[in-house]
């Protein structure tokens, strides 16, 4: 389930002028001061690299109080491009017309869509074409097309990953040892359902086009997840244990909010991340400015590949290493060492890409003699990571 706050909405703006990072303030009627957003990742093209502020008249009081004041997390899809179907009756009107089996008047519309998984609250969605939007200043950098399709497929990712907690609003934990860290095994099985679950998710997207329902697409997902796995639907115990859950969460941010130390600015980006994402976007622009990818190229092609290897690697090591101190809890670390495997194999599929490109002379031999170079050593620090953190897994099992 997904906290639904567009109703209460006043004003808002979101900026991603700084890549891989979304920031933000929210107005909502009935509170004096903004809820503030501050997430990792970016936002879909038309909205990254810019700063967007918009209104919405209709807003009315009743947010509850359980949702957070500051929301930290993760973004999912931020957009003010999503096609909806927008009536041109007044809401209360539609339900005469279904009554009666008659389609009613509408028309395609933009809407703003923001979409973010907190940390206190979980899934936020905010979806509204009632939304008055302005774009404020310059762009400070620009999205490619291809960097898009890494977003989305890294948002869904984020998406997967939140449905399969085992401690989170979707996840059951029952019968689990819950002073036991997950393993390295368990880790490896629980991101490969994410990665199950983010790959029909996007699959169902894209052949449905423009008509598709994601709310119900998702819902028939996770339905269809249970019904493999042999479960159950949830009981009212499970259930009790998820608001339980998200009680435990939002006294914990409350705690944290009053916290002066917690008030301090914080650099969250692990130095791995950094040079991996660095990497990544230098590419992107040595690519472009080189005109060295055909406009024709398939995702196949080897330049591609280069790219979006290396692309996919950080997003994995930002998964698995940003948002808390380093090294991160015992915990966590069975987590982070499957994502970071991960990128390791994105890192090998960015060497096969520079051979073939090597091979084909498709790039500049010495730009490609640094980029491997560049690649390797993010390889080997990356398994040096990997190391330490088993050892430190270990010793939470010691």
């Amino acid at each position: 389930m997904a906290w639904r706050v567009d109703e209460f909405l006043v004003r808002g703006e979101i900026d991603n002028r700084t890549r891989g990072r979304v920031t933000g303030k929210l107005w909502f009627a009935g509170r004096a001061e903004p809820v503030e957003l501050d997430l990792r990742g970016d936002a879909w093209r038309d909205l990254a690299g810019r700063r967007l502020v918009f209104t919405h008249a209709a807003a009315k009081p009743g947010l509850p109080a359980s949702f957070a004041a500051r929301q930290t997390g993760v973004a999912g899809d931020l957009t003010a491009s999503r096609k909806v179907k927008v009536p041109e009756i007044p809401r209360e009107q539609i339900g005469a017309f279904v009554a009666a089996e008659k389609p009613f008047p509408w028309h395609w519309g933009n809407a703003l869509y923001l979409e973010w998984f907190s940390e206190a609250n979980g899934r936020v969605v905010i979806e509204s074409a009632a939304c008055q939007l302005t774009i404020a200043g310059t762009a400070a950098w620009d999205m490619t097309p291809e960097e898009e399709t890494e977003q989305r497929s890294a948002n869904h990712e984020a998406l997967a990953q939140f449905m399969a907690r085992p401690d989170g609003p979707a996840g059951d934990a029952a019968g689990a040892d819950e002073d036991r860290p997950q393993t390295e095994e368990e880790a490896e099985r629980m991101l490969e359902e994410s990665d199950r679950l983010a790959d029909r998710l996007a699959a169902r997207l894209e052949r449905e086009g423009p008509d598709a329902d994601y709310e119900k697409i998702l819902e028939e997902e996770l339905e269809r997840r249970r019904r493999e796995r042999g479960e159950p639907p949830p009981t009212p115990e499970q259930e009790a244990r998820r608001e339980q859950w998200i009680e435990e969460m939002n006294r914990a941010m409350e705690e944290a909010a009053n916290d002066p130390e917690m008030l301090e600015p914080e650099d969250r980006r692990h130095p791995l991340t950094e040079r991996a994402s660095d990497l990544a976007v230098r590419l992107h622009r040595d690519v472009e400015a080189h005109r060295w990818l055909p406009a024709d190229a398939n995702r196949e092609h080897p330049v591609i590949e280069l790219v979006a290897g290396v692309s996919a690697a950080a997003a994995k090591t930002a998964g698995a290493l940003d948002g808390d101190d380093y090294p991160p809890p015992v915990d966590f670390c069975g987590q982070a060492i499957a994502r970071l495997k991960r990128a390791a194999g994105y890192y090998a599929d960015a060497r096969l890409g520079a051979e073939a490109c090597a091979e084909q002379r498709l790039v500049d031999p010495a730009w490609l003699d640094g980029v491997v170079r560049e690649i390797a050593a993010l390889t080997n620090e990356t398994d040096r990571i990997i190391g330490e953190l088993r050892e430190h897994l270990k010793r939470g099992f010691d």
